[in-house]
């Protein structure tokens, strides 16, 4: 029988929860910036599908 892994729990982090931050201007900005390739990525993407 295979081991089951137990989950990992950190104080911040407890199972069934959900952690968020305040949606200031600034999170906004950095998470608009970090998405950026994935973006890209997904407009590649969809131009190889019209293609195709």
């Amino acid at each position: 029988m295979a081991k089951k892994l137990k989950p990992s729990v950190t104080p911040e982090r407890q199972p069934d929860s959900v952690i968020a931050s305040p949606a200031t201007v600034a999170a906004c900005r950095a998470d608009y910036v970090r998405g950026a390739d994935a973006r890209a990525a997904m407009a590649k993407q969809a131009a190889r599908a019209r293609r195709s």
